[in-house]
This record gives structure tokens, C-alpha cells and sequence, in this order.
């Protein structure tokens, strides 16, 4: 008897339209779909009319429950795993049942769609082109002081997740620790409430001590602006590429790596290489 297959299925962040055809269709064909919250999740079902078993699994019964779903995987009983809302795995106990899974050679096939934290990115205006995503910080301001302490000199733009009863305590941990930096607040994603809020830490502060936090939210924040003296300011390109051919680079290789360490054009390095 073949094993069956774990489908990792994210599903709808907020509008109920958000879903792919193909996560409808693996939802449609398993025998068993394992949710977070079963309560939620029947909500999904019904609105696309599927009828399946449901079993549920989250953080205070992963342990027990992940050894059930292995077993019935084993037995060739094809399972869905969902997450209350967005991609299983991320910030919440689906990481497990993936690993779980990898662990008893059960290979995972992963649906793509919703997640959160890159629509939010997105959605921030702050760069995109280097990120990392920190998700939920220690609740405990301690905990939580120590990892901004950590994030205080990443230079990528962070990404967070925050439930809205601790925002407050967050926003005056990061304004204490970060400075009063740009960032961008996202709640209600895909919803008809949507909103977005962009300024600065300080800004964000005073807005959410009138406004009572409510939803989810997720926090987009500039990177550090670090200053970075140039070693080679004072030698020209010309002479930056004679000294890294002197140590053996090929004049190829020398163009690169001069384009890479003065973040110019490689055109620009390349012409000034010609009569090397």
C-alpha cells in the first residue's frame, strides 16, 4: 500500500476569494483535512460547498495529534493541512507537522498562495529587494528588548507580526531601541476594512493610543541606515582594478568585485578596464 500525500494548503488571509484553483481542488480530493481551528476552517468549506472530515491540530495538541496524522499517512490516507489563515508553517504549528513528516520520509507537497507578511511588504513602500521576517516577538518585554537589541543594526527591512493587545508595548520597545524610524502597519489584509498605515514609529504611537488596536497586525520597518566609510575613496576604479589583477584576479573577476564593493555600474568599471 502507498503512503499518502500531506498537501500544505494556505488559504485566504482575509477575502474568501483568495485561494488558488489548485488548493480548491486538493481540498476537494483528500480524506482528511487537519486545521488549526476546525471551527474557522468549516467556514472556508462551506462557502465552496466541500464536505470533508475534519481533524483538528495546533500548538496544544501537535504532539499527539502529529503522531495520528503520520499513521493515517502511512495507511495511504491523503491529508490537507491548514492554517487558521495564510501559509501552514509560518508562525504557527504547522512547521512541526511538516518536519514530522519529512522525519518519516513523507515528502510534503506545498500549495503556493496568501501570506500576510509579503502582501504587507508589498504593500509597505519600504524595500523589497532585501527582507527578513521575524514573526512574533517574546511577549515578555525582556525577551522582546533583547530581540529589537538584535534587529537594532539589520540593515534588510524587518518584518513582524503583533497581536493587537501588546502593539502598544511593541511600538514603544522599537521607538526605544530602533529610534523613531519609518515604518509601515498593515490590518485587515484583503478585507473590506483594509488599512494601511505608513509614517514613523512616533507617528504610529500616537495614532494607536487613540485608536484602540484592533485585528491582527503586521509590521513592516526600515532596515538601519548604516554608515559605511569607502576604503577606496581616495584610489581611483583604474587603480582598484590594477590592485585586486596584483593578487591574482583575472581582470573579469576584478570588475565584478570593484563593481561590488564601490555599488556602481559594471559597465562604468568595465570601460575604465579596457586599456589594462
Amino acid at each position: 500500500m502507498s503512503e499518502g500525500i500531506l498537501y500544505i494548503c494556505p488559504t485566504p488571509i482575509g477575502n474568501l476569494e483568495d485561494i488558488t484553483l489548485r488548493t480548491l481542488r486538493a481540498l476537494k480530493e483528500v480524506d482528511l483535512i487537519a486545521a488549526e481551528d476546525t471551527r474557522r476552517t468549516i467556514k472556508l468549506l462551506n462557502h465552496y460547498e466541500i464536505k470533508k472530515p475534519l481533524i483538528s491540530y495546533h500548538e496544544h495538541n501537535k504532539v499527539e495529534k502529529g503522531k495520528i496524522l503520520i499513521e493515517k499517512l502511512k495507511e495511504g490516507v491523503n491529508i490537507a493541512l491548514v492554517t487558521d489563515a495564510g501559509m501552514p508553517g509560518i508562525s504557527d504549528p504547522g512547521e512541526d507537522m511538516i518536519r514530522l513528516a519529512i522525519e518519516n520520509q513523507i515528502e510534503p507537497v506545498v500549495l503556493p498562495g496568501a501570506t500576510a507578511s509579503i502582501t504587507a511588504l508589498v504593500l509597505s513602500g519600504l524595500p523589497t529587494k532585501k527582507f527578513v521576517f521575524e514573526g512574533f516577538l517574546p511577549s515578555k518585554k525582556k525577551d522582546r528588548r533583547e530581540e529589537l537589541e538584535r534587529l537594532k543594526t539589520e540593515e534588510r527591512t524587518i518584518i513582524l507580526y503583533e497581536a493587537p493587545h501588546r502593539l502598544l508595548a511593541l511600538l514603544k520597545d522599537m521607538e526605544a531601541i530602533l529610534g523613531d524610524r519609518q515604518l509601515a502597519i498593515g490590518r485587515e489584509l484583503t478585507k473590506i476594512y483594509e488599512e494601511v498605515f505608513r509614517g514613523s514609529i512616533s507617528d504610529a504611537l500616537r495614532k494607536f493610543q487613540e485608536e484602540k488596536p484592533r485585528g491582527e497586525f503586521v509590521l513592516v520597518i526600515k532596515g538601519a541606515e548604516i554608515s559605511k566609510e569607502d576604503p577606496y575613496q581616495n584610489i581611483s576604479i583604474r587603480e582598484h582594478l590594477i590592485m585586486y589583477m596584483e593578487e591574482g584576479l583575472t581582470k573579469r573577476d576584478a570588475v565584478k568585485k570593484v563593481a561590488d564593493v564601490r555599488d556602481i555600474p559594471k559597465n562604468l568599471v568595465y570601460k575604465e578596464s579596457i586599456d589594462i
